[in-house]
């Protein structure tokens, strides 16, 4: 992987078998970014993106493979007690069997790059942590300020 700083943005350019997120990861802890955001494109020969099922508080993976254009990253860099942490969704669409195109979409667990990937990275001022909400379930930013 490459990587370039422009201002208080990163570019990151992820090369041919590199993995998107744990790349990402690698340049934040490389250049010691804690909490961001971030937002790519490219093409990669195979994905698992992910359902969550609130009944069982779990993931469900799709897989698919071949070529697929990844045509929406999005995503965060956040504080999981020390370690930091990637929360990603993708889309990417591809041509079934029968020449069709479909669209494969939700929580990226893993993406293979098979051409390139251009990524975004953009650092927050200050590291946010998460924090667990008994509402919900799940970890959640933990955020300073409450809106009434």
């Amino acid at each position: 992987m490459y990587y370039q700083k422009s201002g208080d943005d990163y570019f990151l350019r992820v090369e041919k078998g590199e993995e998107v997120l744990e790349s990402i990861l690698a340049l934040c802890q490389h250049v010691g970014i804690k909490t961001a955001t971030f937002q790519g494109i490219g093409a990669c020969d195979r994905v698992v993106v992910s359902t969550y099922i609130p009944e069982k508080s779990d993931f469900i993976a799709h897989e698919q493979q071949g070529m697929l254009e990844m045509v929406s990253l999005m995503g965060n860099i956040r504080l999981s007690g020390t370690d930091v942490t990637t929360h990603a969704h993708g889309s990417f669409s591809y041509l079934d069997d029968a020449g069709s195109v479909r669209v494969l979409a939700g929580h990226l667990t893993k993406a293979y790059v098979s051409y390139t990937a251009e990524i975004r990275i953009s650092p927050a001022a200050e590291a946010i942590s998460l924090t667990f909400d008994p509402t919900t379930g799940i970890d959640v930013w933990h955020l300073a300020n409450k809106l009434a």
